[in-house]
């Protein structure tokens, strides 16, 4: 299994979107966050396991949530650049990519 480090832009939306869905609904935040978790753990453990994406990236879906999980494999480990929800601009996180 790879190690996992989130660009620190992917770490803010991510903690933004739990926040949001525990205001819309008390406990749905935690589904949100275990979801994305999950998603982040089948990507350490199975790196090349996740969809082909722009840019030399990959991603995974969390379960029941419209988002996905883009990250990139690294060396020794992979880099999330983005939980980015289904009708979020396409391609906003790839300047990430840069300083990741």
């Amino acid at each position: 299994m790879r190690g996992v480090r989130f660009h620190d832009g992917a770490r803010l939306e991510f903690i933004e979107e739990v926040a949001y869905y525990e205001d819309i609904q008390r406990g749905l935040g935690e589904r949100f966050r275990v979801s994305v978790e999950a998603g982040v753990a089948l990507a350490a453990a199975l790196p090349h396991s996740g969809s082909p994406h722009k840019y030399g990236t990959r991603r995974v879906f969390p379960k029941r949530f419209p988002y996905a999980v883009i990250y990139m494999v690294q060396a020794t480990e992979i880099v999330v650049f983005a939980v980015a929800h289904f009708k979020r601009k396409p391609g906003y996180w790839s300047d990430r990519r840069r300083d990741g």
